[in-house]
């Protein structure tokens, strides 16, 4: 109940906080929403990576990809088909399927050159640079936003909080939503551990999807009060964080390693996920049921593959 009812005020806080500001809120789930809603990954990844548990790293980000869109904005579509504006089909979910592309092929080492899956310094400074090529763009968009901005005279949205209400409910929403997905996480882990699943396992469910709750409450309620940029955009950019930040930044502070637990399945689905998500938004700018029924399907086909094999 705490996580649902903080992920709502989280909603209505980055919503005034955009229109306070002047800023179109895609950029606000971009960059704030995103950047805040995937920090429960962030930690594990560094937790993990530095204790030599890669085959964690791995599964937190690639289980968080994967769920993010195919369960979380596939749910969010079932409860109100998702709205899609022609910028983000043209700009941000390009970026999104380029960013995915680029974590595809620096994973594959056993594709492309016949040694095991793994990460290098090399491949995380490659990832690293993809960021930097999307927080230019998000500079440039908020550029053009100001000077859209200048001489212009339009009906503005009113902002349900004031601005320093808007900075201060997102920080505490946010506490709010880390510490309650901590709590489910904790106690998904040690049922899972009982019943003796394998880490992998335990880290792509009970970990992965714990971990996305705040993606999950704050998308689906984006959803249902129509906020469809937010949406849309926390998807996207928590993705580009996860693979860039999530996982680069800690690999190129840490060093490179290997895992044999994932192979070309594992990083086909991430990759089919992110081109999904642009292609259903592309063809009638609008994300709709059967599409989010599709989406689910997918990641319970996936799902079930980890399972079985």
């Amino acid at each position: 109940m705490a996580l649902v009812k903080a992920s709502d005020v989280f909603v209505d806080a980055a919503s005034s906080l955009a229109i306070k500001l002047k800023m179109p809120k895609m950029l606000i789930a971009l960059t704030i929403a995103a950047f805040g809603t995937c920090a429960p990954e962030l930690a594990i990844s560094f937790n993990s990576i530095s204790s030599g548990n890669y085959d964690m790293t791995l599964a937190n980000v690639i289980g968080s990809c994967v769920v993010n869109i195919l369960l979380i904005v596939g749910v969010a579509t079932l409860v109100k088909p998702i709205k899609v504006k022609e910028q983000t089909v043209k700009k941000e979910l390009p970026i999104l399927v380029l960013i995915t592309g680029i974590f595809f092929l620096v994973l594959n080492d056993s594709l492309f050159a016949g040694k095991e899956n793994g990460l290098s310094r090399i491949d995380a400074g490659i990832l690293m640079a993809a960021f930097g090529v999307f927080l230019a763009y998000i500079l440039v968009v908020i550029r053009n936003s100001k000077k859209k901005q200048k001489g212009v005279r339009r009906k503005r949205e009113k902002a349900k909080y004031t601005l320093w209400k808007s900075i201060v409910y997102l920080l505490i929403t946010l506490v709010v939503i880390i510490i309650a997905s901590d709590i489910v996480v904790d106690n998904a882990s040690l049922i899972a551990l009982e019943i003796g699943i394998s880490q992998k396992i335990i880290t792509m469910t009970a970990i992965v999807i714990g971990t996305s709750l705040p993606e999950l409450t704050m998308t689906v309620g984006a959803s249902r009060k129509g906020e469809f940029d937010l949406a849309v955009g926390n998807i996207i950019g928590t993705n580009i964080f996860n693979i860039c930040i999530v996982l680069g930044l800690p690999t190129l502070i840490y060093g490179g390693f290997t895992s044999a637990a994932f192979n070309f399945v594992d990083t086909t689905v991430v990759l089919l996920a992110a081109l999904v998500y642009y292609w259903f938004g592309k063809s009638s700018r609008q994300l709709e049921r059967f599409e989010g029924m599709l989406m689910v399907a997918i990641f319970a086909a996936y799902y079930t593959y980890l399972f079985l094999v």
